[in-house]
């Protein structure tokens, strides 16, 4: 087994418990209590209107829009996390029949695996940093190298002449 599949197919499995270990975590541990904000803070800025109290009202949004922010990324970082590791297994079961040498096969997993990982831990740190730039630029890094990788193996994948699907 080559480096560049070893560190795809263990790279994707440890990726993909990491996701789920997160995911497991986040619904056990904070999901609910992000549920119950949601609810209650849209719910007081219903009332808040209704009472004609419009600075209440806005407060109450802000906090919605806040923990809306918080909740969507949490949600998207463990989900990403998950399917970019399917992507990794699914690269290093074929990226050997790219028409690269093995070192630049090695330098996409390397790629594709550091992306995978930074994305959504850029993500997950947005909410940490709300408004930072920083955590925001090493996400668009992390997308860009899974980007980067993925449209190398498909120059290698249409370089090689043999096809992944049979020819009609």
């Amino acid at each position: 087994m080559s480096a560049a599949r070893k560190l795809l197919i263990f790279g994707g499995l440890t990726l993909a418990a990491l996701g789920m270990l997160y995911g497991l975590y986040y619904a056990l541990f904070v999901e609910h209590q992000t549920l119950d904000r949601l609810g209650g803070s849209l719910a007081t800025a219903f009332v808040e209107a209704a009472q004609r109290n419009l600075p209440a009202a806005q407060s109450a949004l802000n906090g919605y829009a806040e923990t809306k922010y918080d909740y969507v990324r949490q949600v998207d970082a463990h989900s990403h996390w998950i399917g970019l590791a399917m992507i990794m297994i699914i690269f290093g079961a074929a990226l050997e029949r790219t028409a690269f040498t093995e070192r630049t096969r090695f330098f996409i997993a390397i790629a594709l695996a550091l992306g995978s990982f930074s994305f959504p831990g850029a993500v997950i740190l947005q909410t940490f940093t709300y408004g930072s730039s920083l955590p925001s630029g090493l996400a668009v890094a992390g997308s860009a190298l899974i980007i980067g990788a993925m449209a190398a193996a498909v120059v290698g994948f249409a370089r090689d002449g043999s096809s992944v699907l049979p020819r009609r």
